[in-house]
């Protein structure tokens, strides 16, 4: 048995992770899926109060993950998606988790392709520099395309109304000026060779973060002597976690984390 941690991204909570937690924990491991702080209440709940979202910086979020990891008796797998991701890779290059898997990721500082269907998927929070202290959420419409593209209206609709909460602004902000801040909170070292296997999945159709952003991600860490892999799945949107035919998915992510964690 191996302890999981399933990090969300932005516009999630951890309920999009609620087949992803059932599949592990039927397969005998322990499976973790807390919130980012202040995110602990349902969908519903933060929708009608996001004042709690507002406040959350990178890293606070970075901080309260590290701490739930190093309460943990055995370095756990570590998986987090879009922004998950972002803080799978931060986590892992402080020395944590045994291996990591980092899904339809954002970027972390030094990666610098931006494709328009991310500039048009995230432009409802950084259109306005405003919203750096606000929560922001997505229209259905905005969903729609960001996240659900694949899907028709109505089903969009449906996933939405499940799962999506207002975004932090402040973060979003972080991430997107992180090239030019010499102290970004998403640095990490692109040559530590000492950090934990880390995986990415990316998704053909996804528009947050198209698959060529995760490719450069990879790219970036050549010069270590980590593993670092790339799988694609070509069909798939931002959407992956619930997507039709997502314990693909999640089976792939978990075989391969498996295969290649480090033991202490």
């Amino acid at each position: 048995m191996s302890t999981i941690v399933l990090i969300h991204g932005l516009w999630m909570t951890p309920r999009s992770w609620e087949g992803w937690v059932d599949r592990y924990a039927t397969a005998g491991h322990q499976v973790l899926a807390p919130a980012w702080p202040g995110m602990e209440g349902e969908v519903e709940q933060l929708n009608a109060d996001p004042s709690p979202i507002a406040a959350l910086t990178i890293d606070k979020v970075l901080d309260h993950y590290e701490q739930i990891v190093k309460s943990l008796d055995e370095p756990p797998i570590i998986m987090g998606h879009s922004f998950g991701g972002t803080f799978t890779q931060v986590l892992l290059d402080r020395g944590l988790g045994s291996a990591g898997v980092a899904i339809d990721s954002a970027q972390v500082k030094g990666v610098m392709k931006l494709p328009l269907a991310t500039l048009r998927s995230t432009f409802p929070v950084l259109g306005n520099p405003a919203n750096r202290h606000r929560a922001v959420p997505l229209t259905p419409d905005q969903f729609h395309y960001a996240f659900t593209n694949s899907l028709t209206e109505e089903e969009s609709l449906k996933v939405y109304q499940r799962y999506h909460v207002p975004a932090a602004g402040h973060i979003l902000f972080e991430g997107a000026l992180a090239n030019f801040n010499p102290h970004a909170a998403t640095k990490v070292h692109f040559d530590n060779s000492d950090r934990a296997p880390l995986l990415f999945i990316s998704g053909g159709q996804d528009h947050v973060i198209p698959a060529s952003v995760n490719a450069e991600n990879v790219r970036r860490y050549h010069k270590s002597g980590a593993l670092t892999e790339h799988e694609i799945y070509p069909d798939r949107t931002h959407y992956t976690l619930g997507q039709d035919g997502w314990e693909e998915v999640a089976d792939k992510a978990l075989t391969w984390a498996l295969a290649h964690a480090r033991t202490t």
